[in-house]
């Protein structure tokens, strides 16, 4: 993962910022950077968004393919998940950049794996047959601290901005199924966000934690706490990174403050979301290139 070099100086100035609750860019230990979230920004996909955190560019294309169901689920499609690291941070080219990806990945068929994120069955055509595969490409243009948090925010955006046809399934007399697509680019499936998780990433630095951490905070912290909160405060996963450790009172601490900012973080995202549907073709488009 990118990272900064910084002073023992700079760190004790970061450090004993956060003891006070007051950051370098004068937020509080549990306040976001404002974020634009866009969606429908890439015309050759079921759904597709942007997001923007200061620094952290993130860009989430999402295809809906037909394929054949998992023998252990038969009565259900499946996400699949592919992450390409093209930041331009010398960090994150060649090994470095496929290991974050794969560990990107990892992380987003974990959290996806609770039962009822996505409502898998509505994509099913044809039990043992035929299935809805939605492959989920992730993006990583710029990285600016908190990768995990952005990429979850736009995996959500572009679950709620996709659209698959509708589909029947035709018998003829000789019991040879055939499917049918819909024409109509307005006859289709919209997906159920409710339950899709995000991730909460807590950074431990001194006695305290944050959340959305900076590239220089980052550098601050020894152990950070990922955690997938779904919008009614549920948490689904956690996973700890970084070398240092984490006692057990932090921990629920950590665990606390992710419930109650993960709260936030989808009212906010999903208040964007409906403005976006309500203005429809009417609102301004800026695209990852503007």
């Amino acid at each position: 993962m990118a990272s900064v070099v910084l002073s023992e100086a700079e760190k004790l100035y970061i450090v004993h910022g956060v003891q006070e609750d007051l950051r370098v860019d004068g937020r509080g230990c549990e306040d976001y950077r404002c974020a634009e979230v866009e969606t429908d920004v890439v015309s050759n996909t079921s759904g597709s968004a942007r997001v923007k955190l200061v620094e952290t560019d993130i860009l989430v294309g999402i295809k809906a393919e037909m394929g054949t169901p998992k023998l252990e689920k038969p009565d259900e499609g499946y996400l699949e998940f592919f992450v390409d690291c093209s930041s331009n941070s010398p960090e994150l080219e060649g090994r470095g950049g496929e290991e974050l990806g794969t560990d990107i990945a990892n992380t987003l068929y974990r959290i996806f794996s609770c039962e009822n994120s996505v409502d898998l069955k509505s994509l099913c055509i044809n039990p043992k047959e035929h299935c809805w595969v939605l492959y989920v490409d992730v993006l990583l243009l710029e990285c600016g601290g908190n990768i995990f948090d952005a990429i979850s925010i736009a995996v959500k955006a572009a679950l709620f901005n996709t659209r698959i046809p509708k589909v029947r399934v035709l018998e003829d007399d000789e019991g040879t199924k055939e499917i049918e697509l819909s024409d109509d680019p307005y006859d289709c499936i919209r997906l159920n966000v409710d339950e899709v998780p995000c991730i909460v990433t807590l950074s431990k630095i001194g006695y305290r934690h944050v959340v959305d951490a900076t590239l220089q905070e980052e550098a601050c912290s020894l152990a950070s706490l990922l955690i997938s909160v779904t919008s009614k405060g549920a948490i689904t996963s956690m996973k700890k990174v970084g070398k240092g450790s984490l006692d057990p009172e932090s921990i629920f601490e950590m665990m606390e403050t992710g419930q109650r900012v993960g709260k936030s973080l989808h009212i906010a995202l999903q208040k964007i979301l409906d403005e976006e549907e309500r203005l429809g073709t009417s609102r301004p488009k800026v695209g990852f290139l503007g």
